[in-house]
């Protein structure tokens, strides 16, 4: 892995480190017991198979940005270490497919779904729900445990290993509390602004920049005041990214975005957009659309026609406008941390491009 390849072309690298992993991993286990097959390479197949690689990639430059070197020793180890976050992503998607109940992920059967389909053409006894069910849980599991092995194992100075732990663990529970706030307050029916951005601080902004650009950074060596300005950046990108999301939840193409428009209403996701839009109708006294969107948050039979009268009510009351000026100042407050950071080159242009990718993707 050369320099220009490793900054360049991270993503193939990211691919191949972790295909090389989930070969080496399954083998003692297929060697005894082959019927498990099938649960690896439906999460071989979930990893593999697209995503951004953001996480990744966000470690890579913290890496890079506290000065680590892709010519270097220890570049394959941190490739190795890096990738793995994409095992922790599987575990969560999988998972919050699950809890969702949702069809499809990246234009794919989601792992339940597929589970269900093959008990269903197997003939076999019981539930193909059921299955499906219990082969999305244990798929999950699988991708966590073996990301604490691909990160464990990577060839690493023990000593580099130790550094980046307390980000790996403090990660790995953020995510999963994270998931329990949105499953609890999708339970409470808490549509406050204040809870929507707890849920996006907590689940997204330090599981997918934060704690990543932490984990990177502490591979590198940074020292604490580094760490801390990454940390304030991620925390900013990270929020930004969500709501971005948020809006493609809703107005998105489902083409792009590789699940259906207005799922995220129909499951019930009190989102800052569905907040602000609930808050700004009370303001400006506009019943019938806080109504419109109060009646669509959950509802799982809301069809085509009934997602473009909530874009037409969330448009309506102002919440898209006050979304996007959220994202504007919060990318604004972002890129002054990283001004801050003085991250060694190329890192900062490299993270102003992520930055652009994450708040700016088109609907």
């Amino acid at each position: 892995m050369n320099a220009p390849a490793a900054d360049t072309d991270l993503p193939v690298h990211v691919e191949r480190a972790l295909a090389g992993f989930l070969d080496r991993a399954g083998t003692a286990i297929l060697a005894t017991e082959p019927t498990v097959a099938a649960g690896i390479d439906a999460l071989r197949g979930f990893v593999l198979n697209g995503g951004k690689r953001l996480r990744p990639t966000f470690a890579w430059w913290g890496w890079r940005g506290a000065g680590g070197d892709p010519a270097g020793p220890d570049a394959e180890g941190v490739l190795q270490a890096v990738s793995s976050l994409e095992l922790i992503q599987a575990c969560a998607l999988i998972h919050d497919d699950l809890i969702d109940s949702s069809d499809s992920r990246r234009g794919f059967p989601t792992v339940h779904i597929a589970g269900a389909k093959l008990h269903a053409d197997r003939g076999w006894l019981g539930s193909p729900a059921t299955f499906g069910l219990a082969t999305a849980v244990l798929v999950g599991d699988l991708a966590l445990a073996w990301a604490d092995d691909m990160f464990a194992d990577a060839p690493l100075p023990a000593e580099t290993l130790a550094a980046a732990r307390p980000a790996w663990r403090a990660m790995r529970t953020e995510v999963l509390a994270g998931q329990y706030l949105d499953v609890r307050t999708q339970a409470t029916g808490d549509a406050s602004v204040e809870a929507a951005l707890k849920i996006d601080r907590l689940k997204t902004a330090a599981y997918t920049v934060q704690r990543p650009l932490h984990l990177g950074a502490a591979l590198g060596g940074a020292s604490p005041e580094l760490i801390a300005t990454l940390l304030e950046f991620g925390g900013e990108v990270g929020v930004a990214f969500q709501l971005r999301d948020d809006l493609l939840g809703v107005f998105g193409d489902p083409s792009v975005t590789g699940k259906p428009a207005g799922d995220d209403l129909r499951e019930g996701k009190r989102t800052l957009l569905v907040a602000l839009g609930l808050q700004l109708a009370a303001e400006k006294d506009e019943q019938a659309a806080a109504t419109v969107i109060a009646d669509a948050i959950g509802d799982a039979d809301l069809s085509d026609e009934g997602v473009e009268t909530v874009r037409m009510a969330l448009q309506q009351v102002g919440a898209v406008d006050a979304v996007e000026r959220r994202i504007d100042e919060l990318t604004t407050a972002a890129m002054a941390a990283l001004d801050r950071a003085h991250l060694a080159e190329p890192a900062p242009e490299a993270l102003t491009g992520l930055v652009v990718k994450a708040t700016q993707r088109t609907y």
